[in-house]
Order: C-alpha cells, then sequence, then structure tokens
C-alpha cells in the first residue's frame, strides 16, 4: 500500500484516487485541493482542469497545463488552514516542488466554489514566501519522507 501523495496519512486508494478515478467527488474543498495535488504528481491534466471552475476552465488546456508543469517534481503538501461556508471555502496550503536542482515552494491561499454538490476551483493567491528556498541538509526533507534532507532529495 502506498501512501498518498497529498501527505494525508491514508493511503492513495483510500485518500485521492477515488477522486481521480471519478468514482466519486471530493466531500470537501480540502479534499479536492488534495487531490489535485496527486493529480499534479501524476501528471492528471485532465482531471486538474475538470477540476476548476468554470469560469476558469473555459480559458484553460490541458497542454497548457502541461507545460507549466512540464519540469515540475512535486514533493509533498502541506495544508495550513481552510474554512468552508455552506457554498465556497478556502484552503491555504504549502507545496514544496523541485525543478533540476533548485526546491522550491508554492504557498498559496486558494478559494473553491460548491456547485451542485460538487466542489471547483476558482482562485488562488500567492503568500509571500513563495518561491526559491535552500533546504538546510539537517532539516527534515521536503518530500515528507521524514528523513533528513542530506540523506534523502539532497544527496
Amino acid at each position: 500500500m502506498t501512501t498518498c501523495y497529498c501527505n494525508s496519512g491514508l493511503t492513495f486508494s483510500q485518500c485521492c484516487q477515488p477522486y481521480l478515478q471519478k468514482t466519486r467527488n471530493a466531500p470537501t474543498a480540502e479534499s479536492l485541493m488534495r487531490s489535485r495535488f496527486s493529480a499534479y504528481v501524476r501528471k492528471d491534466f485532465e482531471y486538474i482542469l475538470k477540476t476548476y471552475a468554470e469560469e476558469q476552465r473555459s480559458k484553460l488546456s490541458i497542454s497548457e497545463l502541461e507545460q507549466s508543469a512540464e519540469d515540475t517534481h512535486w514533493l509533498s503538501l502541506q495544508v495550513v488552514d481552510h474554512s468552508s461556508k455552506e457554498n465556497s471555502a478556502q484552503v491555504e496550503f504549502k507545496a514544496y516542488y523541485q525543478i533540476s536542482n533548485q526546491y522550491y515552494v508554492m504557498h498559496e491561499l486558494s478559494d473553491f466554489v460548491r456547485v451542485n454538490d460538487c466542489w471547483f476551483y476558482t482562485t488562488g493567491t500567492m503568500q509571500q514566501d513563495t518561491g526559491e528556498i535552500k533546504p538546510e541538509r539537517n532539516s527534515t526533507c521536503l518530500c515528507a519522507s521524514g528523513k533528513k534532507f542530506k540523506k534523502c532529495c539532497g544527496k
């Protein structure tokens, strides 16, 4: 059994896989956001496009999504906070990733809407600490393995 890419602590089959396989809709904005991260890791750009709200989806294409993530290796996800109302929600998260030998964090406050009992991503606001980061050799690895960076991704 493989731990889910979104770092929920559940296995992939218990967590994001049913959403990506479209056998179930994400019940919360947070679960949708987690499944979108897993989709980016798996390069399932069709799923990502389908989880955008209609207005945003009409302005995007699968090829644009593929190009924007072409060289990106997603490492881990950390949900910082989430709040929800009846038909809207916000999820704050940090997604760690690598391009070549450089490491980055995308810290975003994402907005979601619920339409016909389905959650959709609308927009996101990048936070000030988004950008390149330089992990310390003895810090916990960005991939959430629990190992030190120097013994994991920093080799």
